[in-house]
């Protein structure tokens, strides 16, 4: 990656880390030039419109690097159940990690902006539908029906952004697991 290219993809990279443990409002332009260690001149060469353009960026630069990610673990396996258990139980494991501080991927930006700014209101509408819309591929893949799988990958997400909430209150990856544990009971009863 060219120069240019890595200074858009430091200063995103900080803002998204930013906008994740601090939220939107919490974070100011001038941290982040000085967290990424790039000229203020370059926030604004690639965000010229400022800090909502450049929020609505981050949201999608995370939502790409958590999406890739998600999808190699839920189709790793054929067993939904074995999946989704995959997957809760590698982002609980973030949280048992001291050292790292993780936040929510785009729930509190979302739920701060929500009836404040509706472009990135916007923004996370799409992320939050194009991660129901790998659960609900891996569901109809193990046999849900579409309806069925579009409705459950709803229930999911806000089982994963809810225990996500808890998990930052605790310091722990248990609430995450738990949901694990549980989703497995529902995904039987309902298929």
């Amino acid at each position: 990656m060219g120069e240019k290219g890595n200074t858009r993809e430091l200063i995103l990279e900080t803002a998204s880390r930013l906008f994740q443990t601090q939220g939107y409002y919490g974070t100011g332009l001038n941290q982040i030039i000085a967290e990424s260690k790039t000229p203020k001149g370059s926030l604004y060469y690639y965000f010229p419109n400022g800090k909502e353009e450049l929020a609505i960026e981050a949201i999608k630069y995370t939502e790409n690097l958590l999406l890739q990610k998600t999808k190699e673990m839920l189709f790793s396996t054929s067993d939904p159940i074995v999946a989704f258990q995959l997957h809760l139980n590698e982002i609980a494991a973030d949280f048992d990690k001291k050292e790292s501080v993780q936040g929510m991927p785009i729930g509190l930006i979302a739920s701060e902006t929500a009836s404040t700014c509706e472009p990135i209101r916007k923004a996370c509408v799409v992320s939050f539908e194009k991660w129901q819309a790998v659960y609900t591929e891996k569901l109809i893949e193990s046999g849900f029906p579409a309806e069925e799988a579009a409705d459950l990958s709803i229930v999911i997400n806000s089982m994963i952004e809810g225990a996500i909430v808890l998990c930052l209150t605790k310091q722990s990856g248990k609430p995450l697991r738990i949901v694990s544990e549980k989703l497995s009971k529902l995904l039987s009863q309902e298929k």
